[in-house]
C-alpha cells in the first residue's frame, strides 16, 4: 500500500463494489443504518473506531468518516469516537513510521517529509499542536513524518489529541445535526466549522509566507 496510486485504486475499488451492492439490494436509508447501528450494541463504536484507525493509517481523508460518526452517534458520542479514532490511528502511523524508517515513509508519504521533518524536529509537543490545528499538512503526512522526527511519543500522543479535538468537534457536530438541516443547532454547527475552517486558513497562510 505504499504507492498513493494504489491506495487510490483500492478506495475506488471498494466505493464501486459498495455502489454495486446498495443498488442490487437497495441502499439502506439514514434510519435503517442508526437502526443497525443501535442493534449492534457495544460493537457498533468499536468497529467505527477501528475504521477510523484504518483510514487514518492509510491517510485516506477521514472528514466524511467523522461526518458519519455524529450522523449515526449523535454529536457528543460521535465525537468521542471520532476523537479516539484518530488519536489511535495517528499513533499507529507515528510508530509505522519509526519502525519503515525514512525511505519507506517517503514512499507512503511523498516528497514533503523533509520539509515536515525539519519543522517537528525544532519544539516537539508545541510544533505537532500547532501542525495539528492549523491544515498546513495532511493529518496522516504528519503522523508518518513524526515518527521520523526526535519527537517522543509522551509528546506527540497528547498533542495530537489536543489539535484533533477542535476538527473532531466541529464536524461531528455538523453530522450530528444533519437530520434538522434548517434548526438553530445545524446552524450553530456550520457556523463553527466555518470559524475553524477560515480561521486555519488564515494561520496556514500566515505560516507559509514565513
Amino acid at each position: 500500500m505504499a504507492s498513493p496510486r494504489l491506495r487510490l485504486a483500492v478506495l475506488l475499488v471498494v466505493l464501486i463494489a459498495a455502489a454495486v451492492a446498495g443498488a442490487v439490494a437497495g441502499a439502506p436509508g439514514p434510519e435503517r443504518i442508526r437502526e443497525a447501528v443501535q442493534a449492534g450494541g457495544p460493537a457498533a463504536p468499536i468497529a467505527f473506531v477501528a475504521l477510523y484507525v484504518l483510514v487514518v493509517a492509510l491517510m485516506v481523508p477521514a472528514t466524511p468518516v467523522t461526518l458519519a460518526g455524529g450522523a449515526l452517534f449523535g454529536t457528543a458520542l460521535g465525537f468521542a469516537l471520532s476523537l479516539t479514532g484518530a488519536t489511535l490511528g495517528a499513533t499507529l502511523a507515528f510508530l509505522l513510521g519509526r519502525r519503515l524508517g525514512r525511505e519507506q515513509v517517503e514512499r507512503i508519504a511523498g516528497p514533503r517529509v523533509r520539509e515536515l521533518d525539519a519543522r517537528l524536529a525544532r519544539r516537539g509537543f508545541v510544533a505537532v499542536l500547532v501542525v495539528r490545528l492549523v491544515p498546513v499538512f495532511p493529518y496522516g503526512l504528519v503522523s508518518y513524518s513524526a515518527g521520523l522526527t526526535r519527537v517522543r511519543a509522551w509528546a506527540y500522543v497528547p498533542a495530537t489529541l489536543l489539535g484533533t479535538i477542535p476538527a473532531a468537534l466541529a464536524w461531528s457536530a455538523v453530522g450530528g445535526e444533519s437530520a434538522r438541516p434548517g434548526s438553530p443547532a445545524f446552524l450553530a454547527a456550520l457556523a463553527g466549522l466555518a470559524a475553524l475552517l477560515g480561521g486555519g486558513a488564515l494561520l496556514a497562510r500566515r505560516l507559509r509566507s514565513r
